[in-house]
């Protein structure tokens, strides 16, 4: 990562076990002072993995990326602070790692709904079929955030 400039110094790693496909989680990021990035892989099966610009003076605020990440692939995708981090399970069992170079800090919590209709995230399940937690059901849409960014 060094040679492509980048300068992270990673402090933790996280492992996330989803045992149903069709399991979205997020989209989750950590506000300033604590954002953090995000180094995303999977272990055991596949995710289409997303990231959200929320950056409040970027003008590519609210516009997003998503990738195929697999266990077979190896693929990775580097989530920079200041963007919300959300993925779909495409297979059963499915195992995510992540590392991050930031503190988990709970009283920074926060996201952006999955299903946000200004985002268009362009879900690989139908929205009657996701599987969610009762957390990520409640989290606001993205014009509702008091102070969007990590």
């Amino acid at each position: 990562m060094r040679d492509a400039g980048l300068d992270l110094d990673f402090i933790q790693d996280n492992q996330a076990f989803n045992a149903r496909s069709g399991t979205v989680r997020g989209l989750h990021f950590q506000k300033t002072p604590h954002a953090q990035t995000k180094l995303v892989r999977v272990l055991a099966g596949s995710v289409f993995d997303v990231a959200v610009d929320l950056r409040a003076k970027s003008p590519t605020l609210g516009q997003w990326v998503g990738a195929r990440l697999t266990a077979e692939g190896g693929e990775q995708l580097l989530i920079p602070r200041g963007f919300a981090h959300g993925y779909c399970t495409l297979e059963d069992a499915t195992m995510l790692a992540y590392k991050v170079d930031g503190d988990y800090a709970p009283q920074a919590e926060a996201g952006v709904l999955w299903n946000d209709p200004e985002l268009a995230i362009d879900w690989p399940v139908a929205a009657d079929a996701v599987i969610l937690s009762d957390k990520d059901l409640r989290l606001p849409r993205l014009r509702d955030l008091a102070a969007p960014g990590g």
